[in-house]
This record gives structure tokens, sequence and C-alpha cells, in this order.
């Protein structure tokens, strides 16, 4: 038997455009003589569809997507997402009971629809708030073969279905899925299906879906393991790809190391957001930093020179360095810098506000009021020429507050919202090796905010290479003050560092996106309450 893994990119709500996509690899895979063609979950609402599946036409309209599908399928099988509703009519006549599902189709008919046994509800999942848990394994048979069906979680489940569909003599289980990208995540996967395939004693055909989708990314890294817990075919990460396999296998992509597979995530994240969202184009506030050259370089990778614009706004505390950099950082990437000059502006503001202001000693206000200003220049061209403003604040600065609401906060997507400092650092390092596109100036600079004389970020922040792992501790893992002080951190630093997290969730709370790539971004991972008295500390 050949299957295909159809490791496409869906759009989440475009139901005419994914199942136009499916219908097309549908072709693709009948033609290079598939038996058998496997799609991801949801495939054809895109995923997660979140609150649209509580919309009866779109769960309607759903349906009539998988309609002409069927029709599509004659002469191959194909095992395809989608949302599913049964049970008993509402008031409106409509069913009530909404499912993650899987129809299985052979030559024009469905023969079998799997719902989902088991639903993430934690994380980034919340599946239990839309859908109703399915009961029981499901198997076909198709073409002499038994074939066991199963959705995502269904498999990292211990005691799932696929354990009852191999009593049942299924020799392959379909494992469809939308497993979003996190550092580590692929080898988590391959851990996990080797270990199904060998107790299954069966061929385990895993497909995941591929793209972005607000925060998160679906990195695709399809795989089939055989029966004896051994990889025997994989396709590429970050790609949609049709992947070919018989009983012996298929080929193995080469798997990219840790920075690579990072930043290609990033690359991915701003692509889809800004191809989905249909933006003509982005606009970055260009420092001389290291932040925000890194997300110029993201975004050229992403959507091409021409498509970048850059700003930068000097003020009186600007070196001449930042300009130096900045425009050997647009020269390298091939992108448009305009100056912006904010001084008089800046002037204007505190003229104005000076009878308030009078008797008090500049301060935050004066220094935020300039990062407010950059904030409007921006959102003021992206306004008139449609461009998407990219924020380029990175995860330690976001974690902490070191940040400007409406200011260096502003914009539509946050590109290094999950990426600490000291991460920034060796992604641009590792961009360098590929091509020097940020100077050497800028790596080797002081990190600083410019917003008064001698500004440094440790002049309120600890060394990046002692705040980072703090953050990590106990944002990604939940570590208590008194853990983390365990690790050797100074107890006055820790709880400072803390602090300035918990104080800082209203500022979160009102930031761009911005595309996940650990265990616990700030998104719907994090959750904590704005109003909140329970001290960490």
């Amino acid at each position: 038997m050949k299957i295909a893994l159809a490791q496409i990119n869906p759009t989440v709500g475009d139901l005419e455009g994914n199942a136009k996509k499916i219908i097309e690899y549908i072709g693709r895979a009948r033609k290079q003589g598939s038996d058998l063609v496997v799609f991801p979950e949801l495939a054809i609402t895109g995923y997660p569809p979140e609150d649209l599946v509580l919309k009866p036409q779109f769960v309607t309209d759903n349906i009539n997507a998988l309609k002409k599908i069927v029709k599509a399928s004659k002469g191959i099988g194909v095992y395809v997402g989608f949302v599913d509703r049964k049970g008993p009519s509402t008031s409106s006549g409509r069913r009530n009971e909404i499912y993650n599902a899987g129809a299985f189709i052979n030559n024009g008919k469905i023969i079998e629809i799997y719902y989902k046994n088991n639903l993430p509800n934690y994380g980034v999942f919340d599946e239990k708030r839309y859908f109703k848990e399915g009961k029981g394994p499901a198997v076909v048979s198709f073409r002499g073969v038994k074939i066991g069906l199963g959705i995502c979680e269904d498999i990292w489940v211990e005691k799932g279905p696929y354990k009852g569909e191999a009593r049942a003599g299924a020799k392959i289980i379909l494992n469809i899925n939308a497993s979003p990208y996190h550092v580590g995540k692929m080898g988590e996967r391959e851990k996990v299906l080797a270990k199904r395939a060998k107790a299954a004693k069966a061929h385990i055909v895993y497909v995941n879906m591929v793209g972005g989708q607000d925060e998160l990314v679906f990195d695709g890294g399809s795989m089939v393991f055989n029966s004896k817990g051994k990889l025997i075919a994989s396709a590429s990460q970050y790609k949609e790809e049709l992947l070919i396999i018989d009983e012996k296998g298929g080929r193995i992509a080469p798997k990219p190391d840790r920075l690579s597979e990072i930043y290609e995530a990033l690359i991915m994240g701003v692509r889809d957001y800004v191809e989905k969202n249909k933006f003509g184009g982005v606009i970055i506030g260009i420092s001389g930093g290291i932040d925000s050259a890194l997300t110029a370089a993201i975004a050229r990778d992403a959507l091409g020179s021409s498509r970048i614009h850059t700003i930068f706004m000097p003020s009186e505390y600007t070196a001449r360095q930042s300009l130096d950099d900045s425009r050997s950082v647009t020269n390298n990437l091939g992108v448009k810098m305009d100056v912006i000059p904010i001084k008089d502006i800046f002037s204007q503001y505190l003229s104005t506000l000076a009878p308030n202001f009078r008797g008090k000693p500049a301060n935050i206000a004066e220094e935020n009021l300039q990062a407010r200003i950059r904030g409007n220049i921006l959102m003021a061209l992206s306004n008139k020429f449609g461009w998407l403003v990219l924020n380029t604040g990175n995860k330690s600065e976001t974690s902490t507050g070191y940040c400007t609401l409406y200011g260096d906060m502003a914009g539509g997507f946050s590109v290094l919202k999950d990426i600490p400092k000291t991460l920034v650092y060796k992604l641009v390092n590792w961009r360098n090796r590929k091509k020097m596109v940020i100077p050497q100036s800028i790596i080797d600079r002081p990190p600083t905010a410019e917003l008064k004389p001698g500004q440094l970020d440790q002049d309120t922040l600890p060394p990046y290479d002692v705040l980072d792992p703090m953050i990590k501790a106990y944002v990604e893992d939940n570590r208590s003050v008194r853990q983390i002080i365990a690790k050797g951190f100074d107890k006055a630093a820790v709880s400072k560092v803390i602090s300035m997290i918990d104080r800082s969730e209203y500022k979160r709370r009102q930031s761009a996106p911005g595309t996940r790539i650990t265990p616990r971004a700030f998104g719907k991972d994090w959750r904590l309450p704005i109003t909140n008295q329970y001290k960490s500390f």
C-alpha cells in the first residue's frame, strides 16, 4: 500500500480555500499512485478554529466543504479532519453536539467518521470548551488492511484508542495532528510515537499541520514509525509537503539544528501572520539596537526586502552610533530606512505639560513620552499605508515590564515576544554566519533605551545572563522564589525580578501577539489575573 502524508498549511476560517487545497493534494497523491492520502487535524477549518465553531453556520459550511472533498475522492482513500455535529436538535433545529472529527473516505464515500477521544485542555489548548469527547476506537478495512484512526492527543495518552485498535487487528494507525511547535517538541513526538508503535505492533502514520496561526506555529515534521518503533519516513519542518511512503518507508528529512529550527519558526510566524491577514508590508522602528536589527532580519527573510519599511526616530539622547548601525543593518538587508527626528515633537510635549509637571523632577514620565511619540509615528504610517507594525520587544523586557505601554509596545505583531535577550544574541550570531547583516558594533554595544543621558538596561535590570534563567524558572517552569534562590541566585535580585514580573501583567495583557517558541509563552499559556494580591516573593 502507498500512503501519502499531506502536510498542508490551511488558514483558519478559509473553508473554500482549505477545501480547494485538500482537493489539489488528493489529485497529486492519486497521480503519484497513492492508495490513501492523509491530512492534518481540522484541515478543513484550520486550527484552532476557537469560537468559530460556536457559529452554527460555520459548522454547516465546513460540512458542506467536506462533501466537495468526498466527491473529489474517486479512486483513492482519504482521511481528513473536520468539525462534525450530531446529538439532539435544539429549538432552532441544529444539532448541539460538536466533535473534533476525522472522516475516512473511500472512492467517493464516507465509510467511517472518528471522533477525537482525548481532548487536550492545558497550555494553548482548550478543546473541552468546544468539543464533546468521542467514545472508543475505530478500525476500517481498506484494501485488505485494517487501519486504526486517531486524532492528535489520542496518541499522546498511554491508554489511548490506538491500543483497542491494535487488539482489533489494526496494522496501520493513522494519527492526524495540529501539534504546535516549541523548542524540543520534535524529540518529544519521536519518543512518544516510537513507544506507541512498539506497544501497538503497528505502523503509526503521524501527519502534522504546518503554518503560522496567531501566536502558534505548526512545524510539520510528519513521520512514520514501523511496528518495531523505528522511524522509516519523515517530512521537512516549516514547509508544505506530500510525503509518499510504502511498507518499506520513504524519505527521511534532515533535521535542523536548534537555532535554525527557532529562526525558521520565527520566519513562518511573521510570514503567515502578514500573508493570512493580507497586509501589504510591515514597518519597524529601527533603533540601532540588537532587537530591532534581528526583527528586521527576520522580517526581510520572511517577506523579502521590498515589503519592509524601517523608521529611525532620533531624539536628543540618540548617539551617532545608533544612526550608523541602523544604516548598516538596513543597507545589508536591502531595506528602506527613513529618518524622522522626534526632538521637536518631544519639546512640544514638554512645553504643553510644563504647567502640570511644574515642581516635579524629571523621571520615567519624560522617558516614556519619547517611546510613545515613536509609537504614534509608527501607527500613523501604518494607518496611512496599510503596513503592519512589527514590535521589537523581547521576552526579557516583556516579562519584567521594561517596556512602554502604547510606546515601544505598540504594534500588531511582536516577533521576539517569546525570545529572551540571551537567545536574541545567539540568533544574531547564527544569522550572521549565514551572511553578515548585523554589525559587530551592535552585538558588542551594551543594551540601552537611549531615553536619558548614559542610560543602560543594566541600570534597571540584572545582567541578562542572570535575568533570563530567573525568568525561565519562574515563567516557564513555575518555580517558587524559594526554589529559584536555592539555585544560587541572589535573594534581593530574585525578589526584585519576580515583583517586576507580577506587577507587569496589565502591560502584557495589552501586548501584541507574537510567535510562541517555548513551552510557556505570554499568551494562551499564561493567564494570570491582573487584579491579584497574591505575592510570590
